[in-house]
């Protein structure tokens, strides 16, 4: 769809690119004013978004594309698919892990890679400020209790471990979600304790945080809110022991991956009532109707609902397309994903 604006950048400018992701993805994202954007920047091809690679109109789409925006169900770029596309130089990606459609040819054939991780990190860090705050209220236990009895407790009689004032948060993995969850907490009069073992102590103090060890932010936080790729040193990291040694009444907060915890473990110490958890994720991610987490009381479980949803979404896009503008220029990416750090990075 030819750019009608005149503030356009000239055409040569304007490199051909292809969006490729699952129809729904598309639909979700590409309303008229994100498809505008794009084609601000793009001699983008029309839709629908490629989401097979092999066929014979995707073949004749990628023949002369030099930027490729994908998104949530993109088929992996492997040789065969680079084949097919010989001009192709960058992809900027409308979500947040590439782990799905990047592969090692996209490197070695020096593909430049861009992502909407930091757009995506806004919400989740938001849910998650959100959740800690109400956590600390127990406003949901306490409303449910209220709409129960239809009667008000003597407020001036709330135990001391309701409150946010000086409450402990422990931060695992100073990952682009958890710093921006720890940029939210200042205002708060919540001590942030991180571990990060690639956090120094000079960035921990830049930070705001205390940096501790594993142990240790388990032991010491009124609440840990996990930030953890999940990586294969990741899976399982939040152990029984870990689980076990939280203060009474602690809150674990989940919005990374389900496997990052022992999920078993988990389980068995929310049925004890020692703690209680916030769930966006578990494992598998569309938790089993029998599984018996949902018969925690003390467990809050969300429908992976903390990333980018509804207008959200725009936002993506809208960093997408400042990237292809910025690539398009020639000044580079500003949100790159460097090959050297996938294996820190979900």
């Amino acid at each position: 769809m030819p750019s009608t604006d005149p503030s356009a950048p000239a055409a040569r400018n304007r490199p051909r690119a292809a969006v490729a992701m699952k129809p729904a993805a598309a639909d979700a994202l590409l309303d008229t004013r994100s498809l505008a954007a794009l084609d601000a920047v793009c001699d983008l091809a029309p839709l629908p978004a490629i989401d097979d690679f092999g066929t014979d109109r995707a073949r004749a789409v990628l023949a002369d594309v030099e930027i490729l925006v994908t998104g949530w169900g993109c088929p992996p770029l492997d040789a065969a698919a680079l084949d097919a596309a010989p001009r192709l130089r960058a992809v900027v990606h409308t979500a947040g892990s590439v782990r799905g459609h990047i592969t090692e040819a996209c490197w070695k054939r020096g593909i430049e890679v861009s992502s909407a991780a930091a757009a995506n990190a806004l919400p989740v860090a938001e849910y998650t400020v959100a959740m800690i705050l109400l956590s600390g209220k127990r406003v949901l236990e306490r409303a449910h209790d209220y709409r129960t009895r239809r009667r008000r407790d003597n407020w001036l009689a709330a135990p001391d471990r309701v409150g946010n004032y000086g409450r402990t948060v422990g931060i695992l993995s100073a990952s682009v979600i958890g710093r921006r969850v720890v940029e939210l907490l200042r205002p708060y009069d919540l001590p942030v304790l991180l571990h990060d073992p690639y956090v120094c102590d000079e960035e921990a103090a830049a930070l705001g945080v205390r940096p501790v060890g594993l142990d240790e932010l388990f032991a010491q936080s009124d609440v840990v809110s996990v930030h953890t790729p999940l990586l294969p040193a990741t899976r399982g990291l939040v152990s029984r022991e870990l689980l076990t040694s939280m203060r009474p009444d602690g809150v674990l907060i989940n919005t990374a991956r389900g496997a990052v915890v022992d999920q078993d473990a988990l389980t068995d110490v929310l049925r004890q009532k020692r703690i209680r958890a916030i769930l966006d994720v578990t494992d598998p991610d569309a938790l089993p109707a029998a599984h018996p987490l949902w018969e925690c009381e003390n467990a809050l479980i969300t429908p992976h609902l903390a990333g980018s949803q509804g207008n959200e979404l725009r936002r993506l896009v809208d960093l997408a397309a400042g990237e292809a503008g910025r690539w398009a220029a020639g000044d580079g990416f500003a949100h790159p994903v460097r090959r050297e750090r996938l294996a820190f990075l979900a």
